[in-house]
């Protein structure tokens, strides 16, 4: 028995330059599946067509609302008829900022091989297109809902920025982006860079790094995109 970790496409229409044969070597092999969606994982994989009878698949939903025990029960199961499991995220690579981590822990625990599929990753597309440090950084999830909160822990990014050169990176619900966005401007100092990967491999996508101050002058639309935000230092400031 082994544990695929299956990576799926982050935007729409681009399972073709997404997913390597490996993959799809994967799903064949696979009849079991933990899935965060399974509406979107059924259509991920008929939109491949593999040859897989998806009536014939089982699906077992793994979110951020999934019991321990009762994901440890589905994997020791299928371990006992020895069947392989595949696991897929919402968007993206399993165990990621994603709940794929609890069946990958179970699956270690159980002595279950695991097998990292490569895929795209819009934590780490962001990162490479930012030009701030792949050394060091520091994925946060959600900044704080609560304004206050939101306006210490965002100074407090920055200040570790400045202190380290650590790239900072963080999300937020799509439809709040604009009012993120505004908040880091009006939090950060002007010169303080900051990166936006915006509806990333999608064709209206974008990764880019600009300062406050040219943000600001930009401001651009991010409602209701998914997006991306790192605060961070260039690798090299000698032209400009």
């Amino acid at each position: 028995m082994k544990i695929y970790l299956i990576p799926c496409p982050i935007a729409e229409n681009t399972a073709a330059q997404v997913v390597t044969p490996e993959v799809s070597q994967a799903l064949v092999s696979c009849q079991y599946f933990l899935v965060e969606n399974v509406r979107t994982a059924r259509r991920f994989i008929s939109e491949l067509k593999l040859g897989i009878k998806i009536d014939d698949v089982v699906f077992e939903v793994l979110d951020k609302d999934s019991s321990s025990s009762d994901i440890e029960k589905f994997i020791q199961t299928q371990a006992q008829e020895n069947h392989s499991i595949g696991i897929i995220s919402e968007a993206g690579c399993p165990g990621i900022a994603d709940p794929g981590a609890l069946a990958v822990s179970i699956a270690h625990q159980l002595h279950i091989e695991v097998i990292s599929l490569v895929g795209p990753s819009s934590i780490l597309l962001a990162l490479m297109g930012s030009g701030f440090s792949g050394q060091s950084f520091c994925f946060h999830g959600y900044l704080p809902i609560d304004k206050n909160a939101r306006i210490k822990k965002i100074d407090q990014l920055q200040k570790e920025v400045e202190k380290s050169g650590q790239t900072q990176l963080f999300i937020e619900t799509p439809y709040r982006n604009n009012a993120l966005l505004a908040d880091l401007i009006q939090i950060c100092p002007k010169h303080q860079l900051i990166c936006i990967g915006c509806d990333i491999q999608a064709p209206t996508g974008f990764i880019q790094t600009k300062t406050v101050e040219a943000w600001a002058k930009l401001n651009p639309d991010l409602h209701k995109k998914p997006c991306l935000f790192l605060l961070g230092q260039y690798q090299f400031t000698g032209n400009k």
